[in-house]
């Protein structure tokens, strides 16, 4: 057994031990070799509308003339705020040929939100979606954006795309009034970019690519600074760990079902890049939560092999009364991550398809993979599963100390996609890394003797009881194993007898659950400390932008 990285010799066969991803000095440098590569194959589909490799290549020279034509300084940063449509690929293979960098926002932010990362990573350029543009507007005077693009759902669309813009704007009213002075929309800038030349920018591996930020439930948001290598690194690890799954097996081009949005670091990296890179097709869906209009896209698909999500949408998918009518033979992998995937989720979700979840765990800070089971496993393992090739992981004490295989620690990792550092903040990138260049990840979890690594909880939203460790997810995964229970979320309160309580907030999946039902399924299952002292029903629960329950937002409204 290897004694320093025991996840080795778990390795499934063939796996390499580290990766090399030299062959590219950029990720505008594998963009266009896939561009080459794979011209004829459709690389994205959004409502049926289809774009080839060439046709990406095509408008993302385009796109990155036309950034060029405003005369921006090398690593200018680009801010990109849309939902998945055609325009995000085009948009973010663009900013990087042209040589600038990629910030990625969420379009559900509020002005203060937005304001705030847009004026912290200094973007001059915005690509914004119309039903946000009002958002932008009320906030422009206090940024440094120089120049607005606004596009619409079905601006790539063509007839259709009037269509569903019609019904957007008209029928369902979802886009406010705004007036931008001087903007343009999407179609425009590839007319211009069009007009202009492109120059190849000289990129190498430490440009910064993207800023991807983070940390917004923890304090301020943290832009993660990820240089092209970084992604590409982790481009490489996740082929090479979903290699012994694709083995023996003839497929002519890999299907992504992407229904996490884009701009979340998960997609970004595991379906858009990965996607481009391996030459398959990303099936893009813009509103994951139509889980009808979800369902029937599914049912409309021939074939699809690889489906990252969160265990809140696999629940919800679940739920509805058609989706056994999914044909799910052609599933490879389904990709539990962002959270974690609760036992009774990804047990009755192999009950149902037949095929299991294999959960992965990351941060923006790890571009964003460290750790995933293999492809080959064949139910839920309740693990995060092996630090991927080139990857170190330890488990440390507070003091910084490597822990021994079970014990329970801070989870540290360090690797080839791990960021360079937080954007403009030299102090809380010194904070978050070890001496010896680990990042600490904040989440607590033990290492067994065959590197396998189980989370516990992240270590903020451990719950002191009398003096005793409660991890929410422990709870979590108790309550939610209740079959009346369609999600839940713990968090501790105050209490004047033992510091704090736990309380656990559920969204029923049978009305005739009770308080009382719940009492007793914990107390069978639960030590009394341990047991929620106080339980709400709530019809929803607050999630952030792919899903993830919010404890805070949950202790804020508590």
């Amino acid at each position: 057994m290897s004694q320093a990285k025991p996840w080795l010799d778990s390795y499934p066969e063939g796996v390499p031990h580290v990766i090399d991803a030299s062959q590219y000095v950029s990720l505008s440098h594998m963009l266009e070799d896939a561009f080459a590569q794979y011209a004829s194959r459709v690389a994205f589909d959004c409502m049926g509308k289809r774009l080839t490799f060439k046709d990406l290549d095509t408008a993302s020279q385009q796109f990155a003339a036309y950034l060029q034509s405003l005369g921006l300084s090398k690593g200018a940063r680009v801010a990109l705020m849309m939902p998945n449509v055609l325009q995000y690929p085009i948009a973010l293979a663009g900013t990087l040929r042209a040589g600038y960098v990629v910030v990625n926002v969420n379009p559900l932010y509020t002005p203060r939100e937005l304001a705030y990362q847009l004026k912290d990573s200094g973007a001059e350029v915005l690509v914004v979606l119309e039903n946000f543009a009002h958002v932008f507007e009320s906030i422009q005077s206090q940024t440094n954006v120089q120049h607005v693009v606004v596009t619409s759902v079905g601006e790539m669309m063509g007839f259709k795309g009037l269509i569903i813009n019609w019904v957007i704007r008209h029928l369902k009213k979802v886009v406010p009034k705004w007036h931008l002075i001087g903007s343009c929309n999407f179609k425009n800038t590839l007319h211009k970019g069009s007009q202009s030349n492109w120059i190849r920018p000289d990129l190498q591996g430490d440009d910064i690519a993207f800023l991807q930020y983070t940390g917004g439930t923890t304090g301020v948001a943290k832009g993660a600074v990820l240089l092209h290598r970084n992604i590409l690194a982790n481009i490489f690890q996740i082929e090479s760990w979903l290699e012994p799954g694709l083995r023996g097996k003839s497929i002519d081009q890999l299907v992504f079902v992407c229904a996490l949005p884009l701009y979340h670091i998960f997609a970004l990296t595991a379906c858009c890049m990965f996607g481009i890179r391996s030459g398959g097709l990303n099936i893009l869906v813009t509103n994951p939560k139509d889980i009808p209009g979800f369902i029937k896209l599914l049912r409309g698909l021939k074939q699809f092999h690889i489906f990252p999500a969160v265990n809140t949408l696999f629940n919800a998918l679940m739920n509805h009364p058609s989706f056994t009518k999914i044909n799910f033979s052609s599933l490879l992998v389904a990709i539990g991550g962002g959270m974690a995937v609760q036992k009774a989720a990804a047990e009755r979700w192999l009950s149902l398809t037949g095929k299991p979840i294999a959960e992965g765990y990351g941060l923006s800070e790890t571009s964003p993979v460290a750790c995933c089971n293999t492809p080959l496993i064949d139910g839920f393992t309740g693990h995060i599963g092996l630090p991927l090739p080139g990857t170190d992981a330890s488990i440390r004490d507070e003091a910084g100390q490597v822990l021994p295989y079970g014990e329970s620690g801070e989870i540290c990792i360090k690797g080839p996609q791990l960021m360079a550092g937080y954007w403009n903040r030299p102090e809380e990138t010194i904070a978050t890394m070890t001496s010896d260049g680990f990042l600490k990840t904040g989440d607590i979890g033990f290492m067994n003797q065959q590197g396998y690594v189980k989370i516990i909880d992240r270590k903020k939203d451990m719950i002191l009881v009398s003096g005793f460790n409660v991890y929410p997810s422990e709870v979590e995964e108790v309550v939610a194993a209740l079959p009346g229970v369609l999600e839940c979320g713990v968090v501790g309160v105050p209490d004047e007898n033992s510091g704090e309580a736990v309380k656990v907030f559920i969204v029923k999946r049978d009305d005739q659950l009770t308080e009382k039902a719940v009492n007793q399924h914990c107390k069978q299952q639960l030590t009394n400390y341990k047991r929620p002292k106080y339980i709400e029903f709530r019809s929803e629960l607050p999630k952030n932008n792919v899903g993830k329950i919010l404890r805070r937002e949950l202790r804020i409204k508590s």
